[in-house]
């Protein structure tokens, strides 16, 4: 696996310090991006928490997963988490080393007293300050300081502080597959406060002696508690590796609820990713589960489609302009605006995704602005089905016949059929995954030649789209 080096240079170290005012966690910034461009180390946000015990134990469990390897459990180097400010809310996401599990801390409005800027950077996450996050209490008033205050920029004398983390390349495009996963996910189940204590506390806890569990449990609503099912039938939400979601245990003191997502799933279906979003004073802290322990999200090909479309790439430049650090972005306003139809604004979404600028919130069934540094071209280069796929076009492997075609790999002939709205092959990556996890290459050259053999379309809105948009549908 490709590995690079991110590295992440602050002023001094985040820590708690004693104030006038009292203590304050001050967040310190990593080169970011904001309303104004790029900056060393921008400032999002200064003021007091209004729950101080139940946001440092959020934050916490934020730099739990990122400090975390699920599949293979072994030491790793730790990964600071990335801030955004929506100028309602701050964000916090981070992976774990795995790419198995992604987290998200919204703290909303009512959990803080101060203004919320736009723009997103990483933060630093340390052990002194990880420590110092374990023992605020619940009455202790604490300020928040999210970037160096203007007193410690122009006076800080000393050296830099410098991290150097390698990142494998898979970490990197998780972030793209999760939006796009997220985005077909609706609300399964939920649970009052007690029954999520409850529910929650009882899964098994990670060992790295018996290692990740195999398979995955299923689970479905029951009255105001959830019921374990051996199979998949409809209604039912999937939980692969329970393990992962004892990282919430941190914050289950103050837990308001417990509300979980996922896929419509049928009677055979194999294990598929969903959401568990714990409900806190003022905020909301949700874990989304990869399909298997062994299974990182990189791998998913959830932006194979969108990225083989010839047009995505100008939409997502007119779409992106259209962003504004919005915390909710909806595809009816943005195609309204852009004058694209649903379906081209969803593919140049996820272009914008592959670049880190889009995420998806399953709360509010919406998109919303991030910018992160990765370039779209990137997802593109450093996908190896995309590049072949593209390479089998090049070729004139593809011969396109009605609603099937043929692709021809050396000595081997694919068949290639249109399904049920989807491509289905007869190589044995589609025998496999039927589909699971993305196109495979020559499904994906299949939907390349066909574009490049069909007249451009134009912005004009199909009845599909129209639908899409009388119904405020975003997926």
């Amino acid at each position: 696996m490709t590995r690079s080096a991110q590295t992440y240079t602050y002023l001094r170290p985040s820590a708690m310090r004693r104030t006038a005012e009292g203590r304050s966690i001050g967040l310190e910034t990593s080169g970011g991006t904001t309303p104004a461009g790029q900056e060393a180390h921008p400032r999002f946000f200064h003021g007091f928490l209004t729950h101080p015990q139940a946001t440092a134990a959020a934050l916490l469990c934020v730099a739990d997963i990122a400090a975390a390897r699920y599949y293979q459990p072994q030491l790793d180097h730790w990964r600071d988490p990335v801030v955004t400010g929506n100028g309602d809310r701050l964000r916090f996401e981070s992976f774990s080393a795995c790419c198995g599990v992604y987290a998200r801390l919204d703290v909303l409005g009512d959990a803080v007293d101060g203004e919320i800027g736009h723009g997103t950077t990483n933060v630093d996450v340390n052990a002194p300050l990880r420590d110092a996050l374990t023992r605020v209490g619940a009455s202790d008033p604490l300020r928040l300081e999210v970037g160096p205050d203007d007193m410690t920029v122009t006076t800080f004398d000393g050296p830099v502080v410098e991290k150097k983390v390698p990142l494998p390349e898979r970490w990197l495009r998780g972030f793209a597959e999760t939006q796009v996963i997220a985005s077909g996910f609706d609300l399964r189940a939920e649970l009052p406060a007690g029954e999520a204590v409850r529910y929650l506390r009882a899964l098994p806890r990670p060992s790295a002696t018996r290692g990740a569990s195999r398979g995955a449990r299923w689970v479905v609503p029951a009255g105001r508690s959830l019921r374990a099912t051996t199979r998949p039938v409809p209604g039912a939400v999937c939980l692969p590796g329970p393990e992962r979601l004892t990282a919430l245990a941190r914050v289950l003191r103050h837990a308001t609820g417990l509300r979980i997502y996922g896929p419509a799933v049928t009677a055979g279906s194999g294990p598929v990713a969903s959401a568990w979003e714990i409900g806190l004073p003022g905020m909301r802290l949700a874990l989304t589960l990869s399909p298997d322990t062994a299974r990182g999200f990189s791998g998913e090909g959830g932006v194979l489609d969108a990225l083989a479309a010839d047009e995505s790439a100008e939409d997502a430049d007119l779409v992106s302009v259209l962003l504004a650090w919005n915390p909710v972005v909806e595809i009816a306003d943005l195609a309204v605006q852009s004058g694209l139809t649903p379906h081209r604004v969803r593919a140049a979404l996820t272009r914008l995704g592959t670049a880190g600028r889009i995420g998806y919130d399953t709360a509010e069934a919406a998109y919303f602005h991030r910018e992160l540094p990765y370039d779209t071209g990137r997802a593109e280069r450093d996908n190896p089905r995309l590049r072949a796929a593209r390479a089998l076009v090049d070729a004139g492997a593809v011969h396109l016949d009605g609603e099937t075609a043929t692709v021809t790999v050396e000595d081997h002939s694919h068949r290639v059929r249109s399904a049920e709205g989807r491509l289905t092959c007869t190589c044995r990556w589609w025998a496999e995954y039927r589909g699971g996890r993305g196109p495979c290459r020559h499904a994906l050259a299949v939907r390349i030649a066909r574009r490049t053999a069909a007249p451009r379309t134009t912005a004009s809105t199909t009845a599909h789209d129209k639908a899409d948009i009388s119904t405020g549908a975003t997926r």
